[in-house]
């Protein structure tokens, strides 16, 4: 299927691994141009050495840390200045630390606020007045499960991320007239760092081997395994396609039915 995007402009948040890395890869293998960042600058630069390798396409690396609106802001005058506009945005970022309420301080929670949801709204704020004016855009906006079933001990991630939700759905509404189209995406368990991450800390909690943990994450999934990278990407470059062009406002679960919600 042509997905209808060569050529067009992308910026990726968090993207030198993991499923920023595969929705990046995702999009090259499209013909899009890349804006990448993340924190670590030497993952960064190699990541973009290798999809300019596997894809030939063009590929801006820029160190970021998205907590960090002067950060941010360069990204996109990076972007802008190389590309000459913004087509694509996919917002991501780390998850906040696992804990319980009583574990983390407010400084905890402005951290947490200022890395999941401020990184989201501040990359929309500047690259929706170039979607604008071309009346074309796509928003992605890498959320969790948890915004339809939160999970004991990321009160951080269950909190912020449903207030990505909150302003994928309402700047849908606002950014329709415009023809961009914004949409959240929402992981379950995928074979990632914070797959590990989780895994070693029930490990540690449960008294059991990180073998045994990491094989346990299967449970509860009726597909009976944890998803892989490039699963999750193939979705998120449907939504940025043309081929995505009556679909705004929603979020879609990515998890192997491991939520058991109806909606």
């Amino acid at each position: 299927m042509d997905m209808g995007i060569k050529d067009k402009i992308a910026i990726v948040a968090a993207s030198s691994k993991g499923l920023g890395k595969a929705v990046a890869l995702g999009l090259a293998r499209e013909g899009v141009k890349l804006a990448i960042c993340a924190r670590g600058q030497e993952e960064l630069y190699k990541t973009a050495r290798e999809i300019e390798s596997e894809t030939s396409t063009e590929v801006l690396a820029v160190p970021c840390d998205v907590s960090k609106t002067e950060d941010i802001e360069k990204v996109v005058t990076e972007t802008v200045n190389k590309f000459g506009t913004v087509d694509i945005l996919v917002n991501n970022a780390g998850g906040p630390p696992i804990g319980t309420f009583h574990d983390f301080t407010l400084e905890d929670w402005q951290r947490a606020v200022e890395l999941n949801l401020f990184s989201t709204i501040t990359f929309s704020k500047l690259v929706i007045p170039y979607m604008k004016e071309q009346n074309w855009g796509r928003i992605i906006n890498m959320t969790s499960y948890t915004v339809k079933q939160p999970v004991d001990g990321l009160i951080l991630s269950n909190t912020v991320r449903a207030g990505i939700t909150g302003l994928t759905k309402t700047l849908s509404n606002e950014l329709g007239p415009y023809n961009i189209l914004v949409n959240n995406v929402s992981p379950g368990r995928i074979h990632t760092d914070r797959i590990t991450q989780l895994a070693a800390e029930r490990a540690k909690r449960s008294g059991i081997t990180y073998e045994e943990a990491l094989k346990s994450m299967d449970s509860g999934i009726p597909l009976g395994r944890v998803g892989q990278p490039v699963e999750f990407a193939n979705l998120v470059v449907f939504l940025a396609s043309e081929r995505a062009s009556y679909i705004t406002g929603t979020t879609i679960l990515i998890d192997g039915g491991l939520s058991k919600g109806i909606m």
